[in-house]
């Protein structure tokens, strides 16, 4: 993504999370243990679809991070078994 697109795209959000805190202007209580907060309708919406999107990503990161893994344990198994064959017949393998 280019960066002119990634810049529009982030001042489009922002925007609309501006919008979305000064059409719900509603106070909430908002109770966190021994914290209490009193905040905006719109702006717990906004904090809380940000962090639902930071733990997708960290979920997806999580994700990915297994699955090249994965593919390192199996190209090293892939080369062990190209030379066991190699030995047992004695030619080369195509690459």
């Amino acid at each position: 993504m280019s960066r002119t697109r990634f810049i529009s795209l982030l001042l489009l959000v922002s925007v609309l999370a501006m919008l979305l805190v000064a059409l719900n202007p509603q106070p909430m209580l908002l109770e966190l243990g021994v914290l209490q907060l009193q905040l905006r309708q719109g702006l717990v919406l906004v904090i809380v679809l940000a962090m639902g999107l930071l733990i997708g990503v960290m979920l997806r990161i999580a994700w990915i991070t297994e699955l090249l893994t994965e593919r390192g344990r199996l190209r090293r198994a892939l080369k062990i078994s190209e030379a066991k064959v190699r030995a047992a017949t004695g030619t080369q393998l195509e690459k």
